[in-house]
């Protein structure tokens, strides 16, 4: 008899010290690169139109977005076609006050690369986009972005 037996030969344990540690380094990733939703629609998610050419903006952070559509509330709001700007349904007298006021959280060299999103439904009225363009004008808010959709998507 031998004082040492035979030990069962097996695949040894896994070593999980260091799993808190890659957890931790994951949430944390996820919590510095996740961007929080700006605004909530008030209007029906917009169905882009299709488009042939499409490029992406730059200086995503510079971009002030008017939603145009149908009003998700119609008892609410009415019918026809509504405009949001930030988080309330608005008229076209009040692009000017949203422009001014997207401009003054730049700073001075970053306003002539502001750009203004127009992402209208494809069943909005083609009068309502062009008194959007027109008090674009007035602003001299000239740097306009229609969006759009490839025509695969």
């Amino acid at each position: 008899m031998s004082k040492f037996g035979r030990k069962k030969k097996g695949m040894p344990a896994v070593n999980t010290a260091s799993l808190p540690d890659i957890v931790f380094m994951l949430l944390f990733f996820f919590m510095v690169t996740t961007t929080m939703r700006e605004t909530s629609l008030k209007i029906q998610n917009p169905k882009l139109p299709n488009a042939t050419e499409v490029k992406k903006l730059e200086h995503k952070s510079l971009v002030s977005t008017i939603y145009v559509g149908k009003a998700v509330d119609i008892e609410k709001e009415g019918t026809g076609d509504k405009i949001q700007l930030n988080d309330k349904i608005a008229n076209v007298d009040d692009i000017a006050a949203f422009i001014y006021n997207e401009r003054d959280q730049v700073s001075e060299k970053e306003v002539p690369y502001m750009t203004t999103s127009i992402k209208a439904d494809v069943e909005c009225n083609v009068g309502t986009i062009t008194d959007i363009k027109l008090k674009l004008r007035d602003v001299n808010a000239l740097k306009l972005s229609l969006s759009a959709r490839k025509p695969g998507n």
